[in-house]
């Protein structure tokens, strides 16, 4: 019984695998990508995060900007830190929107962060950009979308970047080839428990 069990599942699966290759052929594309992770739930920087890691693992040059951290140290900055041959990890906020309570402070802090962006996105020797939390600063409206969506188009074929943060206006998510968005299904900050090392920063 058990020794039929396993032959039809291996009969099944050899039809997977053969389906599974016959797709991947007709996958020839390869190019840069325009990625946003967006969305309440917890985990998009971290997942931008856990793709600058493989990027660094394939030989490839990253730069990350985060807009709104900057006011706390990380634990992925001094990680990121001890790899600064591989990735300029730069932290560019000074927190919070509502903790910082200056719009044109806001306003001037991120049209600094986004210059860099804009730099990397123009330097070919990057082959990965990440713009943390930028989705952030366009929601308050402190930088025109437009200017994201030309440096987009402008950047070179084969560089990717890597958008995050909530609210993704809806004109980023239409130009994106991959967009996820974060489901927040529990979170034990509502339980009282703080943001900890580690997990939230």
């Amino acid at each position: 019984m058990e020794q039929d069990k396993d032959a039809r599942h291996n009969a099944r699966m050899r039809k997977v695998q053969l389906a599974r290759q016959a797709m991947m052929a007709t996958k020839t594309i390869e190019k840069g990508l325009l990625i946003v992770h967006t969305g309440p739930g917890k985990g998009k920087t971290t997942a931008a995060l856990g793709m600058a890691v493989r990027a660094i693992g394939h030989g490839m040059k990253v730069g990350v900007i985060q807009f709104v951290k900057g006011a706390m140290d990380t634990g992925e900055k001094a990680v990121f830190d001890a790899l600064s041959d591989h990735i300029e990890f730069r932290q560019m906020g000074e927190g919070f929107t509502w903790d910082t309570q200056d719009r044109a402070r806001d306003i001037a802090v991120t049209r600094t962060a986004w210059e860099e962006v804009k730099r990397m996105l123009e330097n070919p020797a990057y082959d990965m950009v990440i713009a943390d939390e930028l989705n952030i600063v366009l929601r308050y409206d402190y930088l025109p979308v437009e200017e994201v969506l030309e440096a987009a188009a402008a950047r070179g074929p084969r560089q990717h970047f890597v958008v995050t943060g909530r609210n993704a206006p809806q004109a980023l998510i239409d130009m994106a080839d991959l967009v996820t968005e974060m489901t927040q299904v529990k979170h034990p900050f509502r339980d009282g428990v703080k943001a900890q090392a580690g997990i939230e920063f």
